[in-house]
């Protein structure tokens, strides 16, 4: 800082004989000084910058020299202060005057012989007091009126530290307006360079040709299913359904919006689901104009047409072009050709719930087709919802309108001629894998030009179609047996050793049933899930709940409602077939009768959790409905597809091998260009002993249980009856080491597409599983590898697999039943309860023959009572212990059974167990539930 300095007054210490004469009092001098600063230790105080040692001014004193301030100044002061401040501060022209208002120097007239040298002069004793404060000159620290000129311009401080990362405000304001005129910039020359182009080629659009893993031609599509109208042949309500659906505000917004543009690009990145964020002029010209791929340059060119293109045409003709241009499913482009496909009507008379779903389908065509997917219905109705909400909040209906309104089923396809038969199945079935393993979009595939050899084989598809038609489609009385109405087929063949679909059944004809049977998944799989149980028990080395490791001799008790043991997650207590009672009998006759009670409790024994993750590494999807962990999945209540499960039992054919099915052997576009396929891996899914001792229960199961139509076939085979509840689906699941193939027949009401019982059809009490889908299998396998010879299983067994085991040490008939008798047993109370015993102890009930004995004290309330000793607060089953509870290798011995009663090694009696069309019980033992 500068101040101003008068000369000491009465001083006595001039420099004798200088030469010069002392400044006069009022001679005033400026000079540079530093802020006091803190005295150093045992030495006073300073308040002023001291000289040199041994310098001396002209008037005897030591001059001040300036200090370098400890407080942070501009870089302009640190430079004035280093440059020396020994030297003359400025000459100044005359006698400074005191500072003004503003605090400036304002330079005086000249007094005295210094005056002009403004020499610093250091007074030791002077006070701070004598010194008066100037105005700091802000840049080289001179005087703003030294030698009469004009003051130098300041210069600017330096930003220095972490100041200089941050840009300054002038920086800011700078690039937003070069960013702004830069973006300008883009958009006329965008705007100037993109011009409209003529339509694109979806009027002269190719085919994709679909062939047979021979090469031959399968079926051929891309004909393009379109009737343009005008937008007056559009019915208000679809018009309103659609904008509500799409673009809600299109009437009154601009061609594009780039606020949706962000807010669904922001949505893709964050994983909300990928979304275009395009308004109806947009949509429009990427159908009309340009092509699906998803690019930058595609959007570009989007955009700036868009805009064009709302200049040139009206709001009402952009409209009209989308509504003849957006692709619906069923090969359906445009909303009349839609209107026509899912509910044989026009466009003008659609209703708000009919074109409520038809402007729901824009957004997922092939997914929301309920009639294709019903598994995906829940979806579509959200979706059918939400169009309808929009239409109320826009004014375009109204809330008792809406509340009126139910679900609009759409009917059955119809479709060309060319794809009848099964060819439509395969091609659709084709299409969704293509896109399920993201191997060709469907927007990609709609614009054609693709060339698709499947892996069907041909002379094996046609000995499946033969083979459905020769057992079930030709024995069907639809005038006179109402219930013959009901049948649908499903099939599907798997090579266990490559993973390929060789052969699949979809329907009876694809124009006259449009889903596909085959990849349906909404009926349950019944008894034919109960082999994953066993391989998952194998698997794990699970045992009993008494300690005994799981085999296929291992005794269970086949009681009819006999509650689960070790199961934490409430009572359960399942019903066998016609409500049969087995008593004690191994797993491998459990198999072959589909005992419910016993592989319920198997479950428990294993884990459902990893009966579960057994089933999903064989190859049913963890996402399929029903596919819960608990007892009951031992029944079968997940509805996994015909495909699933054949895919499923391929691994097991294939000794624990897993490969995911495949439909695709090559693809090529536009004749040359091949698309690369995922690669189909295998991995051992469950080990060799695992799957092998599961394909050995299996093979009894067509030797001596519920699937001996299956010798048929004429070769070594393994197989699995099946029985959904309320017998709306009955299923075979069966290999020999070449061939997998599983076959399911269903009940669906062609009108109301609801599940319906098989009850009555083809004239039968009841459709069971070792009846017509076996026989299918039967004759198709035999016929499909004619020309191969048999071959017999190579089974690696788990160890102990072939050893007998002793029945279990704990008696657990059912209380008020009689092991093994079947239709004399007393009804259990509701919920399962234990029936009282008679005071003074029961007698043990004889189960499978076997011979009673005493049951030791009785239990009240009854739990399991182990050698005779009672056991408080449980349940008492059967009434005590039996020993010896079955006979092995015989018939029942001193009990008569009715009905139903099994020896090991025997079969159930044909007429106890409802069974029809084999001696040997077929079908008996599928679940009710």
């Amino acid at each position: 800082m500068l101040r101003r300095v008068t000369a000491p007054r009465g001083s006595d210490e001039a420099a004798a004989g200088s030469g010069e004469t002392r400044a006069p009092e009022t001679t005033q001098v400026l000079r540079r000084v530093n802020a006091p600063r803190a005295a150093e230790p045992g030495e006073p105080a300073r308040t002023a910058a001291t000289s040199p040692a041994g310098e001396q001014s002209a008037t005897g004193r030591n001059p001040r020299t300036p200090r370098t301030p400890r407080t942070t100044g501009t870089g302009a002061n640190r430079a004035a202060q280093a440059a020396g401040a020994a030297g003359a501060v400025g000459s100044a022209a005359g006698q400074a005057s005191p500072a003004g208002p503003a605090g400036a120097v304002t330079p005086g007239p000249r007094t005295g012989t210094n005056a002009g040298r403004n020499t610093p002069q250091r007074d030791a004793q002077a006070p701070e007091e004598n010194t008066t404060l100037l105005a700091a000159t802000p840049g080289d620290g001179q005087p703003a009126g030294g030698d009469g000129g004009t003051g130098k311009k300041a210069k600017r401080p330096k930003r220095t530290g972490w100041r200089r990362i941050i840009p300054t405000w002038r920086m800011v304001l700078g690039t937003f307006f070069v960013g702004m005129l830069l973006i300008i910039g883009l958009f006329f020359v965008g705007y100037s360079m993109v011009n409209i182009p003529p339509a694109n080629a979806m009027a002269v659009k190719q085919s994709n040709v679909y062939l047979y893993a021979d090469g031959s031609q399968m079926a051929r599509d891309g004909d393009i299913n379109r009737e343009n109208v005008s937008l007056a042949q559009v019915s208000k309500d679809a018009q309103h359904a659609v904008l509500a659906a799409e673009d809600r505000d299109f009437y009154s917004e601009s061609a594009v919006d780039p606020k949706a543009m962000v807010r669904a690009l922001w949505n893709t990145a964050t994983g909300k689901g990928k979304q275009s964020g395009s308004t109806i002029t947009q949509q429009y010209v990427k159908n009309y104009y340009l092509a699906q791929e998803q690019t930058v340059t595609r959007k570009a060119k989007e955009f700036f047409i868009s805009i064009k293109l709302d200049r040139q045409k009206s709001k009402d003709e952009i409209f009209e072009g989308y509504l003849n241009t957006s692709f619906f499913g069923r090969n359906a482009y445009g909303i009349q050709a839609a209107a026509q496909a899912y509910y044989g009507v026009d466009a003008k008379d659609l209703d708000p719930a009919r074109a409520a779903y038809l402007a729901a389908l824009v957004n997922a065509p092939s997914e929301y087709d309920v009639v294709a997917h019903p598994e995906n219905k829940s979806a579509a109705v959200a979706r059918w919802n939400y169009v309808l909400d929009g239409m109320v909040k826009k004014g375009w209906l109204s809330q008792s309108a809406r509340a009126g309104l139910k679900f609009p089923m759409p009917k059955e396809q119809t479709v060309s001629t060319g794809l009848s038969g099964q060819r439509g199945y395969l091609v659709q079935a084709v299409k969704d894998y293509l896109s399920k393993n993201n191997i060709i979009d469907p927007d990609q595939l709609a614009a054609g030009g693709y060339r698709i050899t499947t892996t069907i084989q041909k002379n094996r598809q046609n000995a499946f179609v033969k083979a459905v038609n020769d057992q079930l489609i030709s024995k069907l009385d639809k005038k006179n047996n109402k219930a013959d109405n009901y049948v649908r087929a499903g099939g599907a063949s798997v090579d266990p050793k490559t993973g390929k679909v060789v052969a699949m059944y979809g329907g009876i004809d694809y124009v006259k049933q449009y889903t596909n049977g085959a990849t349906r998944g909404d009926f349950q799989v019944g008894s034919t899930f109960k082999p994953f149980v066993f391989t998952s028990a194998v698997q794990n080395g699970s045992t009993t709940q008494d300690g005994r490791t799981i085999t296929p001799n291992t005794m269970y008790d086949g009681t009819n409602e006999r509650p689960v043991q070790g199961w934490s997650g409430g009572a359960y207590s399942p019903q066998n077939e016609d409500q049969k009672s087995y008593g004690q009998i191994n797993v491998t006759k459990a198999t072959d009768l589909s005992v419910n009670a016993v592989y319920a409790q198997m479950a428990v024994d294993v884990g459902p959790s990893k009966v579960k993750q057994t089933a999903i590494d064989l190859g049913i999807p963890s996402g399929t409905p029903d596919l819960q962990p608990y007892p009951s999945i031992a029944l079968g209540t997940a509805t996994a597809s015909v495909l699933d499960m054949a895919e499923s039992y391929a691994t097991l054919a294939n000794h624990g091998q897993h490969g995911t099915y495949t439909l695709i052997d090559k693809i090529t576009k536009d004749g040359t260009n091949e698309i690369k396929l995922p690669e189909q891996s295998v991995k051992q899914a469950v080990t060799r002993e695992a799957a092998d001792t599961t394909t050995s229960i299996l093979q009894s199961v067509v030797d001596n249980g519920t699937a001996t139509a299956a010798q048929a076939a004429d070769r070594p085979a393994a197989g699995k009856t099946g029985t959904a509840e309320n017998d709306t689906a009955a299923w075979f699941a069966g290999y020999t080491p070449d061939l997998a193939t599983v076959v399911s027949v269903m009940g669906q009401d062609p009108v109301t597409a609801k599940h319906v019982g098989l009850y009555g059809a083809l004239g039968q009490p009841r459709m069971n599983g070792g009846g017509p889908p076996t026989q299918i299998w039967a004759q198709y396998t035999h016929d499909a590898l004619q020309d191969q010879p048999a071959n017999d299983f190579d089974l690696q067994l788990e160890q102990g697999a072939e050893e007998p085991q002793p029945p279990a040490a704990t008696g657990s008939a059912q209380p008020g039943t009689t092991g093994g008798q079947s239709g004399s047993a007393t009804p259990s109370p509701s919920g399962g309860g234990a029936t009282k015993s008679p005071a003074g102890g029961t007698t043990g009930i004889p189960t499978g023959g076997g011979t009673a004995t005493n049951g030791g004290t009785p239990t009240t309330g009854g739990g399991t009572t182990t050698g005779g000793t009672p056991t408080t607060g449980g349940n008492t089953t059967g009434g005590g212990t039996t020993t010896g509870g079955g006979t092995t290798g015989g018939g029942a011995t001193g009990t008569d059974t009715t009905g139903g009663g099994t020896a090991a090694g025997g079969a159930t009696d044909a007429g106890g167990g409802g069974t029809t069309g084999t001696a040997a019980g077929a079908g008996g033992g599928d679940p009710a539930a």
